[in-house]
């Protein structure tokens, strides 16, 4: 899979390194050297973070979800924030774009704008989720890759790909190398919520899922050493 543009999913969890809460500035700075690295190829290159080192709405209980869910969104601004900066300090020119305005702290989302700041080979930076509750952020970064024609989503996790059960709990459980978007759907497997997985699966958007912290992950998932899973758009055949 040859790829000029690629939309980059990194968890909050895996941000945040093994407290699994906050930010781990080693990982962050990890990350943005292999950033660096990829744009040197050519490899435009945007990025949505997940809220999960400091928040999940959908795990709070008595709480009302669409207020649950607006502090999702800010979390993943703060996250991205923090990361653009961290970007900035490793001389990567990026722009943290949001779908609500957040006065001098973010950019508006504009779809045309975010195109021709990654033909310049900036780095930019979707946070905010859809704007919208009931939305997770796989739905963002769908949905955003889906927008700015992006050749795949790149879904860098704290698990190193797709298991046929959870290797924490199960030592026979085996790495599944290559599946499809349809049958994440028709067994309901979790990998991204249901709901993205048939929006990427109708705009053929493709997916890599690989572990953050084995070393030079990204880099390796853009050069031909990938050794996640591939989850393809099409349906089964």
């Amino acid at each position: 899979m040859k790829l000029k543009r690629i939309v980059l999913k990194l968890s909050g969890e895996a941000l945040a390194g093994e407290s699994g809460r906050g930010f781990s500035e080693e990982t962050v700075r990890g990350v943005a050297k292999q950033v660096a690295e990829i744009q040197k190829k050519g490899i435009q290159t945007a990025i949505v973070i997940g809220g999960g080192n400091f928040w999940r709405g959908r795990t709070s209980e008595g709480m009302d979800r669409v207020k649950a869910d607006q502090i999702g969104m800010l979390a993943t601004v703060m996250n991205c924030i923090y990361t653009a900066d961290m970007f900035r300090q490793e001389g990567i020119k990026c722009h943290v774009m949001t779908p609500l305005p957040i006065a001098n702290m973010t950019e508006q989302f504009v779809r045309d704008k975010a195109v021709k700041y990654l033909e310049k080979g900036h780095v930019v930076f979707f946070a905010g989720g859809t704007g919208h509750p009931y939305f997770s952020t796989d739905m963002a970064v769908v949905l955003r890759a889906i927008e700015v024609n992006a050749d795949a989503i790149l879904a860098a996790k704290a698990i190193d790909g797709v298991y046929t059960a959870d290797p924490k709990k199960d030592p026979e459980a085996k790495k599944i190398e290559k599946m499809t978007m349809q049958e994440i759907v028709d067994k309901k497997l979790g990998v991204i919520d249901l709901a993205s997985a048939v929006l990427a699966m109708e705009n053929n958007m493709p997916m890599l899922l690989f572990g953050l912290a084995e070393e030079n992950s990204i880099v390796n998932a853009v050069c031909g050493k990938f050794t996640g899973t591939t989850i393809t758009a099409g349906q089964t055949q």
